[in-house]
């Protein structure tokens, strides 16, 4: 009875479970960048170079500190005298033993390496370049996402600005139909009409699939489950932003760009990594040493120790060290190119992107100015159709004009919005702008 009970319970509640999961994910903008740099594979796998440079830290740090072991044993001898000597003594056995030894103790080493303590800093060094990775992947994942989820809001105005259309050439086909019927239209006037409203229909189809797509392509960034529909919360909104100083802003992303950083990081290792293959011909210092209990029974068990230290003069090594010296000068130069193009890049990206917001500023006032007037051209042309002055091919131009006016004011907001985070992008300021 319990049982069927409990199979009630599940047939009752499974409808809901598989409603919440087929609910549709809303995302705003900043939802999408939080989402994205939780869950995206690359900020992921930036996260755990972090984790795995800062192990590699460890490990270099650990072979400058003192290693300690502890062992214990029991062993079993039987040795043979005459090989120990070369040849058999009279009145002396063959063999001694077998006999037991038990030993316990601890052992120890104690390295004295300047090139440790090079290697030892490079790696920490290399922690700031991990740091620098991760925070490049989080700008460019930040980037993509706002790149698609502004495209997705484009194509969403397109699917409104469509319908809108739509709903209009159905009403001026409606207007046909009626002045065909009333006999004041013509029947060229009424399939002219049709053939705009099924252009529109069609409009329509095109734009939903855009949509779609976009949507598609929103989720994949975001690692969200395929079966899960995204929708967007916010619209399409003109921000006006102040004017903004080329030099000032080049400056800070100068000081800000994580590839910049990344590089400087990856200097001072190659730095750190030639001044190590310089002091590879210093000498090398090692203490080491073990103490034991060490008996054949318990009852004969008595402290023994070993202390000992080496000194390493290294005079030839087959020109490894000449070579480490030369491949850490080659990282350095090579470094220095790429900071310079690094930053010839970062100049060519602030500079068109002030370019084209200053642009696509512009561009939202005329747009806006034109698709003002394009509606007061439909609302005429259809009023001159009503009255009977003109055919419906004026209304029909009007209508292709108010089109392209609200495809043109589309393009100029996604322009505009997409100017201004292509900006923040070349500033290295997406996180800040987006993300929180």
């Amino acid at each position: 009875m319990i049982k069927k009970l409990r199979v009630l319970a599940w047939l009752a509640v499974a409808p809901l479970a598989v409603a919440q999961d087929a609910a549709a994910l809303k995302l705003t903008l900043h939802d999408a960048v939080a989402l994205a740099l939780r869950q995206n594979p690359r900020v992921i796998l930036a996260n755990l170079g972090v984790a795995q440079s800062a192990q590699d830290s460890r490990v270099a740090r650990s072979a400058l500190l003192p290693q300690v072991g502890a062992g214990i044993g029991e062993s079993v001898q039987r040795n043979n005298v005459d090989t120990l000597f070369g040849e058999p003594f009279p009145g002396i056995p063959q063999h001694i033993g077998p006999f037991w030894v038990q030993q316990e103790g601890l052992r120890f080493s104690v390295p004295l390496d300047l090139t440790l303590w090079r290697r030892y800093k490079a790696a920490q060094t290399g922690v700031t370049a991990a740091r620098a990775e991760e925070t490049r992947a989080r700008e460019e994942s930040v980037l993509l996402v706002v790149s698609q989820y502004l495209g997705c809001q484009r194509a969403a105005a397109d699917v409104e600005a469509a319908q809108a259309r739509e709903t209009l050439a159905q009403a001026l086909y409606d207007q046909a139909a009626d002045l065909q019927k009333n006999g004041v239209g013509t029947g060229i006037d009424t399939l002219r009409a049709n053939v705009q409203l099924q252009n529109e229909k069609q409009r329509v189809i095109v734009t939903h699939t855009q949509l779609e797509t976009g949507l598609f392509a929103l989720g994949r960034l975001l690692s969200v489950d395929p079966q899960r529909k995204i929708e967007l919360a916010d619209q399409v909104q003109f921000f006006a932003t102040p004017d903004v100083s080329a030099d000032q802003t080049l400056d800070h992303a100068y000081s800000t760009r994580p590839e910049l950083r990344q590089i400087a990081a990856q200097m001072a290792q190659a730095q750190l990594g030639l001044q190590a293959a310089r002091e590879a011909r210093l000498p090398k210092i090692e203490l080491s040493g073990s103490w034991a209990e060490q008996g054949l029974t318990p009852a004969s068990v008595i402290p023994v120790y070993q202390y000992q230290a080496s000194l390493e003069v290294p005079l030839f090594t087959g020109g490894r060290i000449e070579a480490e010296r030369s491949k850490a000068e080659i990282a350095m130069r090579q470094l220095k190119q790429q900071e310079q193009a690094a930053r010839d890049s970062i100049a060519l990206e602030v500079k068109t992107a002030i370019a084209q917001l200053a642009s696509a500023r512009s561009e939202v006032d005329v747009a806006n100015l034109g698709v003002l007037l394009a509606r007061q051209e439909v609302d005429q042309a259809r009023d001159r159709f009503a009255a009977g002055v003109a055919n419906n091919i004026e209304v029909v131009n009007a209508q292709n004009e108010l089109a392209r006016a609200n495809d043109n004011q589309i393009a100029a907001l996604y322009r505009y919005n997409q100017a201004r985070a292509d900006l923040a992008h070349a500033a290295g300021q997406m996180e800040t702008l987006y993300g929180k």
